[in-house]
C-alpha cells in the first residue's frame, strides 16, 4: 500500500500548520502505522497528542478493528484494573456480574491509553505482561486470556525522571517506547499561530452567524511571540472569547493584550525569557517549596534565640549591634554568641532592621516552654495544599483535583496516603 500524503493525511484529521516537526511526527505515525510496534506518544497538555494515535489506526490493517481510547488518569485507582482488564462476578464489592476490560474488547484492534503516567505501579507490572505476551489475568480470576490489541500511549509527563524518582517502571517505559512521536509545542511552531487563529475564528464566526475577526500586523507578531503554556487548546479558548466579546472584527495590539494572561503563573509571554529561564517554569513547584523551607529554617533560629534571650542563657552583651546603612538596611548580619558557639542570624539587605529600645538585661524573665524545632517536609506541604483543596470544595474531590492541577486519580491516591478519607 502506497503511503499516504502528509497534507491528505492533515485534511482527513484537522491538523493544521506547516512545522517541520510536526510533519515530521505525522511521517513517523505514518511509517509505523502497518506496523504492530508500540508507539508513545510525547508532548505538552494541548498540543493534539490524540490525533496521532487515530492516524495510526486508521492506516494499519487494524482499521476495521475497535479503536478505544482511555484517559488512565481519570480512572480512580482502585478501578483501574477492572477498566484495562476485567473483572469476576463477586470479585469485589458491588461486581454484580462478569465484565470485559477494554484489553478483551479491544481485540485485534487499538488501544489508546492517554497519561498513560498516571497508572498506579500495580497495573504498570499487568500492562508490561499484556505488551510482551499478549496475556492477561481478570480481576478475581485465575484464568489467563489471551488478547492481541496495539498499544498507543501518551502522557505530558518526562518520562525520564519519573522513572527516576519510581513514578513509572522503567521497563514499561521502554516497552511502550519501541516508537516515540514527539508532538512540538505551540511557541516552537510560531508561523503556524497565525494560521490556527484563522481557523478558529472562521469556525466560531460560522457556529454564530458573524463576521470573522482578524489581525492587524502588531496584534499577529504579539501571537506569534506568546509563550502559550496551554498550546492549542489554549489560543483556541482566546480566539473565541475575542470573537464573541469584541464588537470590532480588527483586533488590534491593545486589544488583543487583554486576553493574554501574562501576569499570571506560567503565562509569561516568550519574548520576556530566555532558553536557561523555560526550565525554571517545570521546576515552579520545587523552588516554591524551597524558599518555604528556607523561611521555616530562619524562623526557627530566630525562635531558638528569642527562647534563649528569655530563658536568661543569653545577655545583651551576647548580642552584636548589625551594621546599618542611612535607610536602615542591614548591611553586616546580626550574630549572637553562647559561650564559644557562634550562631549566624541570616538577614537580608532588603528588610529593614527593627532594634529594641529595651535594655534586655532589665527586662522581667518569665518561663518558656522548652524550645522545640519545627520541621517542614514536603509531605507536610502536600497534605496542608490537598486539606486547604478539599476545604475550599466542601469535599468535592474533582473540584479540588482541578484545583491542584492533578488528576482525581492522583488525589485519591494522596488522600489515602495521607489519611484524609474523612474530610
Amino acid at each position: 500500500m502506497a503511503k499516504p500524503d502528509i497534507q491528505q493525511v492533515k485534511q482527513r484529521f484537522g491538523i493544521i500548520g506547516n512545522s517541520p516537526d510536526l510533519n515530521r511526527a505525522i511521517d513517523i505515525a505514518l511509517q509505523v502505522a502497518p506496523t504492530d510496534m508500540s508507539v508513545l506518544v510525547t508532548g505538552e497538555s494541548g498540543v493534539g497528542k490524540e490525533n496521532f494515535p487515530q492516524i495510526i489506526h486508521q492506516f494499519s490493517h487494524r482499521k476495521h478493528g475497535t479503536y478505544i481510547a482511555v484517559n488512565c488518569g481519570s480512572i480512580p485507582e482502585g478501578t483501574i484494573d477492572s477498566e484495562l482488564f476485567g473483572h469476576e462476578k463477586g470479585s469485589f464489592t458491588g461486581a454484580t456480574g462478569e465484565r470485559k476490560g477494554y484489553f478483551e474488547v479491544a481485540n485485534g484492534g487499538t488501544l489508546f491509553l492517554d497519561e498513560v503516567g498516571e497508572l498506579p505501579l500495580s497495573t504498570q507490572a499487568r500492562l508490561l505482561r499484556v505488551l510482551e505476551t499478549g496475556e492477561f489475568i481478570k480481576v478475581g480470576s485465575s484464568k489467563v486470556e489471551k488478547t492481541d490489541v496495539r498499544v498507543v500511549a501518551a502522557t505530558n509527563l518526562d518520562m525520564i525522571t519519573a522513572t527516576r524518582n519510581g513514578r513509572f517502571r522503567e521497563d514499561l517505559y521502554y516497552r511502550l517506547n519501541t516508537v516515540p512521536i514527539r508532538i512540538p509545542a505551540l511557541r516552537e511552531r510560531k508561523d503556524d499561530i497565525p494560521l490556527l487563529f484563522r481557523k478558529f475564528a472562521s469556525d466560531c464566526a460560522e457556529k454564530y452567524s458573524m463576521p470573522p475577526i482578524t489581525l492587524t500586523d502588531a496584534a499577529r507578531q504579539m501571537l506569534k511571540d506568546y509563550y502559550w503554556p496551554g498550546n492549542i487548546r489554549q489560543l483556541k479558548n482566546i480566539t473565541e472569547q475575542i470573537s464573541i466579546i469584541e464588537q470590532a472584527r480588527e483586533i488590534t495590539h491593545d486589544i488583543l493584550k487583554l486576553y493574554l494572561p501574562a501576569n499570571e503563573v506560567g503565562l509569561v509571554p516568550v519574548g520576556t525569557i530566555n532558553a536557561n529561564d523555560q526550565k525554571s517554569f517545570s521546576n515552579e513547584r520545587e523552588i516554591l517549596y524551597q524558599v518555604l523551607f528556607d523561611m521555616k529554617k530562619d524562623m526557627n533560629e530566630l525562635k531558638k534565640i528569642v527562647h534563649d534571650i528569655v530563658a536568661g542563657n543569653l545577655k545583651a552583651a551576647d548580642i552584636t549591634t548589625p551594621v546599618v546603612d542611612s535607610k536602615e538596611r542591614v548591611l553586616t548580619p546580626m550574630v549572637v554568641s553562647s559561650g564559644e558557639k557562634v550562631t549566624p542570624i541570616p538577614v537580608r539587605e532588603d528588610i529593614h532592621a527593627v532594634m529594641p529600645k529595651t535594655d534586655i538585661a532589665d527586662a522581667d524573665i518569665i518561663e518558656a516552654p522548652d524550645y522545640e524545632e519545627e520541621t517542614l517536609s514536603l509531605q507536610d506541604v502536600e497534605k496542608d495544599m490537598i486539606i486547604k483543596a478539599l476545604e475550599r470544595h466542601n469535599g468535592k474531590r474533582k473540584n479540588a483535583a482541578q484545583d491542584l492541577k492533578i488528576s482525581e486519580r492522583t488525589l485519591y491516591r494522596k488522600i489515602k496516603e495521607y489519611n484524609l478519607e474523612d474530610l
